[in-house]
């Protein structure tokens, strides 16, 4: 059995399989109406024989009150049903009928209708278009992202979009624009591309304060870039080949414990893409997760030719189980708040990486003894083989600049039943 929803808001009937939420809310419907009708049971039929003779204008007079009593009951219990329902379901959908919402995003959003009917293999009756339930909260933002022509060029507001991510609305709804083209003059082939700097030419520039890839490299963007757009003669062509502290592990001593068995592997928080382009020269693809925070990091690491994933930390990894050979996380798998949300990312890390799969932590800081404490009883919650295993002291390069206490480490993950 399933329950059906009609929403006024944009005229269309959505079906959900029954749940135990549904079916409460079911029953609290069926006692509504039965309360109702009992209550215009009393109504019509309370008043005594010998009242029969009052004119009939008062009778209607006293039906009228009483239908109107049993409208108002009605009309709260249905709110109060509704409520109850955002409540058990744990989110509120976007209301289509509020002012000011795009017309694109309510096409979007429109649950689409199967061709041949209900799916006999997923039950589903309807593709529904993804979007993030943060979304909700930004619905002014999202309304403006969604603001454009038809077939025509998209918006120069990337900016927008990304503050849409970072404040959860992920995943984006598509949309039905072209977006700006950047001739790619000065493109090097692959492998030269690896270590050759990117032209200025090759990046939109909007939005940021620098307008150049040397304007970047005067600056200390993060832990994981500080000049990290100079590939030729700057450090990031020595980074995981040349060891600064005892924290900085090599990239053959680590694949050396993966024994042959590492093909492709997961960045997050790469910066410019120098760990998936040591990779690369070793013949390991690596995919690399980053966002444009002050600085053009996707175009830049696609120039190189490498693969940029333009998610946050907050998004799912979109990818199956088991299907990694090498993780690696630096300082950005400090996501901050409450333990829970670590929890949550280091488990979805677990899932895309397989048995006998290396995690590589990569001189992660660890603000004092609690924080180091509460990482390391989160990790053996996993039950990894540590295979390197190193704590250490590095100067914090882009805040206080005092030497802080950052942990290394490489586990293989365990085969479970």
């Amino acid at each position: 059995m399933g329950s059906v929803s009609l929403k006024i808001g944009d005229g269309t009937a959505r079906f959900k399989r029954a749940t135990l939420c549904s079916s409460a809310v079911n029953i609290l419907m069926i006692f509504s109406v039965i309360t109702t009708n009992l209550f215009a049971y009393y109504a019509f039929t309370s008043s005594p024989k010998t009242q029969l003779h009052h004119v009939h204008n008062n009778n209607i007079s006293l039906i009228s009150d009483h239908v109107s009593l049993i409208l108002k009951e009605i009309d709260v219990n249905q709110k109060k049903l509704a409520q109850m329902e955002k409540q058990l379901l744990g989110y509120e959908s976007i209301d289509l009928s509020r002012p000011n919402i795009a017309n694109e995003l309510k096409i979007f959003l429109q649950g689409h209708q199967l061709p041949l009917g209900k799916d006999s293999r997923t039950g589903i009756t309807e593709m529904a278009s993804s979007v993030g339930h943060f979304c909700e909260k930004n619905t002014d933002l999202l309304s403006q992202f969604m603001s454009y022509k038809v077939s025509g060029p998209c918006p120069d507001d990337w900016s927008v979009a990304q503050k849409l991510i970072l404040q959860g609305c992920e995943p984006l709804p598509r949309r039905r624009c072209f977006g700006k083209t950047i001739p790619k003059v000065g493109l090097q082939t692959f492998p030269i591309s690896l270590w050759k700097n990117v032209s200025n030419k090759t990046v939109n520039w909007s939005g940021l304060n620098c307008k150049s890839f040397e304007c970047l490299n005067a600056k200390k963007l993060s832990r994981e870039c500080i000049g990290c757009f100079d590939l030729v003669n700057g450090y990031e062509n020595k980074r995981f080949v040349k060891a600064k502290s005892k924290n900085d592990f090599l990239v053959d001593d680590v694949l050396a414990l993966g024994s042959g068995g590492i093909r492709i592997g997961f960045d997050l928080g790469g910066g410019s893409g120098s760990f998936a382009a040591t990779m690369a020269d070793r013949n390991v693809t690596i995919v690399t997760t980053t966002l444009n925070i002050d600085a053009p990091f996707n175009e830049f690491i696609s120039a190189r030719g490498l693969f940029p994933l333009y998610i946050s930390l907050g998004h799912r990894f979109p990818f199956y189980d088991n299907v990694f050979d090498l993780i690696r996380a630096g300082s950005a798998l400090d996501i901050g708040g409450k333990p829970e949300k670590l929890e949550f990312l280091m488990f979805d890390i677990d899932r895309i990486l397989r048995a006998g799969g290396l995690f590589w932590l990569d001189n992660f800081y660890c603000a004092n003894e609690e924080k180091k404490q509460a990482l390391t009883r989160l990790i053996e919650k996993f039950g990894y083989k540590k295979l390197k295993w190193v704590v250490g002291e590095k100067v914090d390069s882009v805040g206080s600049g005092k030497s802080e206490v950052v942990l290394s480490a490489v586990l293989q993950k365990p085969s479970r039943a």
